[in-house]
Formats: C-alpha cells, sequence, structure tokens
C-alpha cells in the first residue's frame, strides 16, 4: 500500500524553493492517488506534469499499482493550508462553523492558530430612523470552523 506520508514528502522535496506548494495528498482504495497543489499567483498545468512526473519516477510500478492525479486546488475549494489564508488575506470569504454559521467577509488576518475576519453588520441605532453599517472582527480557530473558501461574485 501506497503511503500518504511518503508521498507528501516526495512531493514536498520536489516542490522545496519552487513557488508551487503541497496542499493536500489524498489515496482513494485502488491506489488512486490525488495531489493538489497551490500558488499564490496560480498553478501552471506544466507544473502539475512535472510534479507528476516525478512522483511517478520515485515509485515501483512493479511494486505498487495506482493512479496519480496532480491538480491545483479550485478557486472556491475551501482552505487546508496557513498559507492560503495568507494569500487570501484582504478578499471576501465564507465561513462556515462548526455551530451551523454561515458567514461572509474579509479575511482581516491568519496565523498557525486562528483567523480574524471583518464582517459587516446593519443594526438600528437608539432613535435613528435608517439602520447603520458597522464592521466588526470575528476571531476564530481553525477547530471552531467546517470550512472557509474564498468567496466568488457573479456579477
Amino acid at each position: 500500500m501506497i503511503d500518504k506520508n511518503e508521498l507528501s514528502k516526495i512531493a514536498e522535496a520536489y516542490l522545496e524553493g519552487k513557488p508551487d506548494y503541497l496542499v493536500d495528498v489524498q489515496i482513494a482504495p485502488g491506489n488512486i492517488i490525488t495531489v493538489e497543489i497551490d500558488n499564490d499567483m496560480g498553478v501552471n498545468i506544466d507544473d502539475c506534469v512535472a510534479l507528476s512526473q516525478h512522483i511517478e519516477s520515485k515509485i515501483d510500478r512493479n511494486i505498487e499499482d495506482f493512479e496519480l492525479t496532480v491538480t491545483s486546488v479550485g478557486l472556491t475549494t475551501p482552505f487546508k493550508t496557513l498559507r492560503q489564508y495568507k494569500k487570501f488575506e484582504g478578499k471576501e470569504v465564507e465561513v462556515l462553523t462548526k455551530k451551523g454559521d454561515k458567514l461572509k467577509g474579509i479575511l482581516k488576518s491568519a496565523n498557525e492558530d486562528r483567523f480574524t475576519i471583518t464582517i459587516t453588520k446593519k443594526i438600528k441605532q437608539e432613535g435613528a430612523k435608517h439602520k447603520t453599517e458597522i464592521k466588526e472582527d470575528l476571531p476564530f480557530t481553525y477547530d471552531e470552523i467546517k470550512y472557509t473558501k474564498y468567496f466568488l461574485h457573479f456579477k
């Protein structure tokens, strides 16, 4: 059986010093392998092909039969790494908490322990006729959420 940790090490060693970085390695039954990579400026198809060839050269098909796909993460795929959070700082994101709250806001900051989004709420001030918008920073630890992903607007 192909080891996920070993595949991750192979991919990370190849990507070291390159703008692409490893996001995830998944192995489904039947040795169906999916390797996801990302890049702060966008992943090039040639980078996927080169990593695929490198991984294939490191696994002996006489010992392990496998199917390999190297792909970039989708634009609206949930974030899996701190680097993805950092990439989208200042951009609008959608957060689904484990409590079931779905929020949209600007990703203000992220570090190893937590991230913060700035949401805009409309509240009615006492004595006012109309609601006014206020901004509020909401901090989250990563274990408080189901997912965070880039919010794509269609206009």
